[in-house]
């Protein structure tokens, strides 16, 4: 039982002979559609620099999002325009220094400042973190225009 050596490994199709030419050219573009979008996909996994630079505007907005809750809490817990501000004492609790802002306008931005400072000193490590992300990414931005 000999083989043809033409047909090894060839698979054997039935005659389409009940399928109509419009029917064929259709599965033959549905067929080079779905290649088409297959083609496009793998090209996008490929493509290194443009998935880093997806990564790095995920990562800038997720850092961006938490500064922004960083400084909205920072602005609740601190009194707008109130009477004193907040400092760090020498055993590490809140004490106030009795000065008053003057000018309605700046008032609770520099509250903010004050009680963001605060927190800075009160968690080193998660601010040590945002600021070597930061230094990272300008790093990363020099470093790549060249």
């Amino acid at each position: 039982m000999a083989q043809d050596p033409r047909e090894v490994g060839a698979e054997r199709l039935e005659p389409d002979s009940d399928k109509s030419a419009e029917q064929l050219r259709a599965e033959i573009e549905e067929t080079r559609e779905e290649l088409g979008d297959t083609v496009e996909a793998l090209a996008a996994k490929t493509d290194v620099k443009s998935r880093a630079r997806e990564k790095a505007d995920e990562l800038k907005r997720t850092a961006t999002a938490k500064k922004d809750e960083l400084v909205s809490k920072a602005k609740q817990s601190s009194p707008v325009g109130g009477g004193q501000e907040t400092q760090v004492g020498a055993g590490g609790g809140a004490v106030a220094s009795g000065t008053a802002t003057s000018g309605g306008d700046g008032g609770g931005v520099g509250a903010a400042v004050e009680q963001l400072k605060t927190k800075a000193q009160e968690n080193p490590v998660p601010t040590a973190a945002v600021a070597a992300f930061i230094g990272g990414v300008a790093f990363g931005r020099l470093t790549s225009r060249r």
